[in-house]
């Protein structure tokens, strides 16, 4: 750039930059909001389940089956809410949701399991909620096979010892997993409404006919535009990261250097997208409603929720063009693999594309209204 378009680049910025600090709502939507999400969702999101209601019908009464209910107690998974002789009481409390998991101890248990012979035992689960009813019954199979296998042999006799290790999330603690894809939601949300408000605003109050007939080239403007907005992202950037960090304990095993360079990656990306929204957007409203819009399949295609290899194939590869999907993919592995560019550059090249794309589309439909 030229000096003199350094120049107008720089009043555009220092513009933006006055309007932001004279509003002091917006402040605290730039500051104080992300930081408000990132608690929330960080103890919101979570697939580990504690203290899940547990309902027991025994029928044996010994003391083998007390110590299985007890073994489910200790464990810390499950809570025991209610008990009774009767399968038709177990049955209500699954119905009025007072209960997520029913266990029914059948008479005799004691005996067949000390005599070797076949034991049922039966577990029933409120299917409602699919992924909560197929991660309990994950562990009330575990909790039931080791307690068996401790019964069978007693004492036990262990051919064979298995000693597992999560390589790279030791506790299979949700949180260090989600924390940080959190901070990629939060900052893909900021950048979406910042940029797509900002230039719809001129608009409405009859400034941007102003700026599209002054010197300003359209490059100009969108540089003006978005440079604020970047640096708005990078601290918000530095708030959330040092939460994430002090507050929640998360791991980070890389390079700072190397998140910083992902983070502008994907800044650029969200910056883009929130431009393109802005033009073909004629109010404040319908701006605001196009960035939700846009947030949500972002959101959902990204890994954030769901696994990418469970979707279907067409949507798998449609999270190809997602940047959210591999700025999660950068930040997870920065934070608990301690992965750097040589092991995410395939990322890193997916943001670079996909951001200076993004940006030259919002630049191209300024030039057009500017013609």
């Amino acid at each position: 750039m030229s000096p003199g378009s350094l120049e107008r680049v720089y009043e555009m910025v220092r513009k933006e930059f006055l309007q932001v600090f004279r509003d002091p709502r917006m402040l605290a939507l730039l500051l104080v909001a992300p930081v408000l999400q990132l608690v929330v969702f960080g103890y919101a999101v979570t697939t580990d389940y504690r203290q899940t209601a547990a309902f027991v019908v025994d029928h044996d009464r010994t003391s083998t089956s007390r110590e299985l209910v007890e073994a489910f107690t200790a464990s810390g998974y499950f809570l025991v809410v209610g008990r009774s002789q009767r399968p038709e009481d177990l049955v209500t409390a699954l119905d009025h949701g007072t209960a997520a998991l029913g266990i029914e101890i059948p008479s005799g248990f004691a005996a067949d399991l000390a005599g070797g012979r076949r034991v049922e035992l039966q577990l029933l689960l409120d299917g409602t909620n699919s992924n909560l009813a197929t991660v309990v019954r994950g562990y009330a199979e575990s909790l039931v096979a080791s307690f068996g296998a401790r019964m069978v042999s007693r004492p036990p006799i262990v051919a064979v010892e298995l000693r597992e290790r999560a390589w790279f999330n030791p506790d299979l603690n949700s949180q260090d997993y989600n924390v940080p894809a959190v901070i990629g939601a939060v900052i893909m949300l900021v950048c979406l409404l910042l940029t797509s408000l900002a230039v719809v605003r001129e608009r409405e109050v009859g400034t941007l006919e102003q700026l599209m007939v002054s010197p300003l080239r359209p490059v100009e403007l969108v540089a003006g535009k978005t440079i604020p907005f970047a640096i708005i992202g990078l601290v918000d950037l530095v708030l959330v990261t040092g939460i994430a960090l002090f507050w929640f304990q998360v791991p980070f095993r890389g390079a700072p250097i190397e998140l910083l360079l992902g983070s502008l990656l994907y800044l650029m990306a969200g910056l883009g997208m929130g431009l393109l929204i802005s033009t073909i957007s004629k109010t404040q409203q319908e701006a605001f409603l196009t960035s939700f819009l846009v947030f949500m399949p972002t959101l959902l295609l990204s890994g954030f929720m769901f696994p990418i290899s469970s979707m279907p194939e067409p949507f798998q590869w449609l999270t190809l063009v997602n940047p959210m999907r591999h700025y999660l993919e950068v930040v997870r592995g920065i934070f608990l693999k301690g992965a750097g560019i040589e092991a995410l550059w395939p990322q890193f090249l997916a943001l670079f594309a996909m951001g200076i794309g993004l940006l030259w589309l919002a630049a191209g439909r300024f030039r057009k209204r500017a013609a």
